[in-house]
């Protein structure tokens, strides 16, 4: 019978080689950083403090993208 660890650590070297597609990950972190800005606003004007409006998710979105880019950057 075959060690169930054996494909483990080619796996593992396939993915702390693999650098990933630039345009899949800025995609990602467009479609996520959106989504949850979204919710904080969303949150937010529930308490009363933001005005939930497109305007001010797509301000907070930006944030968000920029804020994961600068921190994830190389």
């Amino acid at each position: 019978m075959a060690d169930p660890d054996d494909g483990r650590s080619g796996l593992q070297d396939g993915l702390e080689s693999s650098e990933g597609d630039p345009r899949v990950l800025a995609l990602m972190n467009a479609v996520l950083s959106t989504l949850f800005a979204a919710m904080i606003v969303w949150g937010l004007s529930l308490v009363g403090t933001l005005e939930y409006s497109l305007t001010t998710v797509a301000l907070a979105a930006v944030a968000l993208f920029v804020l994961t880019h600068v921190m994830t950057r190389r």
